[in-house]
């Protein structure tokens, strides 16, 4: 498939009380070269970091439970989520948020991050890339309880499990969030704790 061509591009701001919510209105050339008049929105929230942390010796990794609204308004019982360590970069670079991250959310202050892959999460819809790390973590990197940054509201759970455990909790339902679940895989598949 060639690349769509697009033209006239014109953007209308619909919300900026909590991120960006705008409507385009394009035309689009279709692959038999009419065009047509499209419209969507995209809600521009900022691009955002992730981390599974995993201690090998242990066969464990760190995760983290809190509430989220959205889920709660769609089905989701309790609201709650366990999740990856996530968080938006709010123009820091995506290996020094997601050091910050871990920190604020979890309370290790971890060394090394590496950087597995990127994806755009719901790009119908949402303009963030989300970068995505592991990292190594052991029991004498805990410098605080973690929970979350005390200006952002967030009351944050941090959960220790077996690995094996977590990827159980993906068929189980217990686990349900996307990125967490890109990352326990991405950790099975490449024998992260071989």
């Amino acid at each position: 498939m060639k690349t769509p061509k697009i033209r006239n591009i014109k953007k209308e701001l619909l919300s900026d009380n909590w991120y960006i919510l705008n409507k385009f209105t394009f035309d689009y050339q279709k692959d038999d070269g009419s065009w047509e008049t499209q419209y969507r929105e995209a809600y521009d929230r900022g691009n955002g970091a992730v981390i599974l942390l995993y201690n090998k010796e242990k066969g464990t990794v760190v995760l983290t439970r809190q509430f989220r609204m959205p889920t709660y308004v769609n089905g989701n019982e309790s609201g709650m989520m366990i999740e990856a360590c996530a968080g938006l970069l709010d123009g820091d670079h995506p290996e020094d948020c997601i050091r910050k991250e871990v920190e604020e959310e979890t309370g290790y202050k971890i060394d090394g991050v590496r950087k597995v892959f990127e994806s755009y999460m719901s790009p119908g819809s949402v303009t963030e890339i989300l970068f995505f790390f592991i990292g190594a973590y052991e029991d004498k990197m805990k410098v605080g309880e973690g929970g979350g940054a005390d200006d952002e509201s967030e009351h944050i759970e941090v959960l220790e499990y077996p690995f094996t455990a977590a990827l159980k909790m993906i068929a189980t339902g217990e686990i349900k969030d996307g990125k967490t679940i890109m990352l326990l895989q991405y950790a099975s598949m490449h024998g992260l704790f071989d």
